[in-house]
């Protein structure tokens, strides 16, 4: 029988945590604030950012949006970045991507303060990151070494096959995942588009993150039935004239044949948010040396 990894359960109690940590924090006079900056009419990244809004209102945490206009000069945005960076409400910043494309997002990234780079994003931070000694750990990779403890998933000599190379997820994970650490030290393989024979290397995995942005590239051909696959895939595809969702994994022919599975919606995507809220509760321990234990 296949383990349905309950993503929103976990990101509920990690919450429930934050939460916790918010009124320790409140005791001594303190309250974390996260930083949304928003350059975009896109109406995915404004509901992305009104969800993160949400989480914080729901925690305690102090929201603070700024909005920049789409067809404002690049040095609008990097101003509004260095404001939030010297002011002490934000404790935390997160630039919510894509910007527009005369705005450049590595710039924009490399403005951020790196000790309210609450996503993990500016070059100091992937350096540490590289090194094996992050200050933040990117939000959906970290939640993705959640999402393993939690169903028993022991990293540490396993065969772990990321499927995707990005910035955000693949070469991250891969970083976190070989780290030598308790939720490390795992012999991890990166395939991407121009792999050859990808079952290959999938089929003599025992974790598969599927972060390619395929959809249903990764079916029963791919795994064994020991496997776990963790899915960070979010795809609309079109299904009997209705619009519908689906992971990078094939959910409905994986089920009840891997060992354990995170569903889309419900898996990765409820852990990413949480870890943001996280990240935001550790950068404003380390800014503030206020110590309350983390969730």
């Amino acid at each position: 029988m296949t383990e349905i990894i309950d993503g929103e359960a976990l990101a509920a109690e990690i919450r429930e945590g934050v939460a916790e940590a918010v009124d320790e924090f409140a005791a001594a006079g303190v309250t974390p604030g996260l930083a949304t900056v928003l350059m975009s009419t896109d109406p995915a990244s404004e509901t992305y950012v009104e969800m993160k809004q949400r989480d914080c209102e729901e925690v305690g945490i102090d929201g603070i949006h700024v909005e920049v206009d789409p067809d404002a000069p690049p040095q609008e945005l990097f101003d509004r970045i260095e404001e939030l960076n010297a002011g002490e409400a934000a404790n935390g910043i997160l630039v919510q991507m894509p910007l527009p494309d005369h705005a450049d997002e590595r710039t924009a990234q490399a403005t951020v303060d790196p000790a309210k780079d609450v996503d993990g994003f500016h070059p100091a931070n992937v350096g540490r990151l590289v090194a094996g000694e992050p200050r933040f750990r990117p939000c959906t990779p970290h939640g993705i070494q959640r999402l393993l403890a939690e169903a028993g998933v022991d990293t540490e000599g396993a065969d772990v096959v990321v499927v995707g190379r990005s910035n955000i997820v693949g070469r991250p994970l891969a970083n976190l995942l070989t780290r030598r650490a308790a939720d490390g030290n795992a012999t991890v393989t990166v395939c991407h588009s121009r792999t050859d024979d990808l079952a290959a290397h999938t089929r003599r995995a025992d974790v598969v993150v599927a972060a390619a942005g395929v959809p249903e590239l990764i079916g029963r051909e791919e795994v064994t039935d020991d496997t776990t696959v963790i899915d960070v895939g979010i795809n609309r595809v079109e299904r009997d004239g209705e619009s519908t969702l689906v992971g990078d994994a094939d959910f409905d022919a994986l089920d009840g044949y891997v060992d354990a599975i995170t569903p889309v919606p419900g898996g990765v995507g409820p852990m990413t948010r949480a870890m943001l809220l996280y990240n935001t509760v550790l950068a404003t321990r380390e800014q503030t040396g206020v110590d309350v234990p983390l969730p």
